[in-house]
């Protein structure tokens, strides 16, 4: 098991900006495939974006244009880079290690504890 920590999180206005880390341990981090989630009020957890261990990136369509993923293998960290942020993006935000099924993806650890984004409108 990979344990996940995830940062960065706040309050933000409508059209701002924030940047989420995740620091993973475990050397497997660079050989996974890792993904941002997150899970607004009353809502199921959803996929937000994923990055390969390639660097390929793949993103949910409400996301698309806004938001960057990115990671540095030699810090065992991923990032979430999100701009022009919307009150529907409003949401406990989640990283995961995951693998691919199907046409989706599938995460495989535990979930850490996210970091709350809240965008005001």
């Amino acid at each position: 098991q990979v344990q996940l920590v995830e940062s960065g999180g706040g309050l933000v206005q409508a059209g701002g900006s924030l940047r989420l880390s995740c620091a993973a341990s475990g050397s497997i981090f660079s050989i996974r495939a890792m993904g941002w989630y997150r899970q607004g009020p009353g809502k199921q957890r959803e996929l937000v974006a994923v990055i390969t261990n390639g660097g390929s990136t793949d993103y949910a369509d409400s996301v698309k244009g806004r938001f960057t993923i990115s990671r540095d293998n030699a810090k065992n960290t991923m990032y979430l880079q999100m701009n022009s942020l919307k009150p529907e993006d409003t949401a406990a935000y989640y990283c995961n290690t995951v693998i691919a099924y199907g046409s989706t993806w599938r995460p495989l650890n535990i979930w850490g504890q996210g970091t709350q984004v809240t965008v005001s409108s």
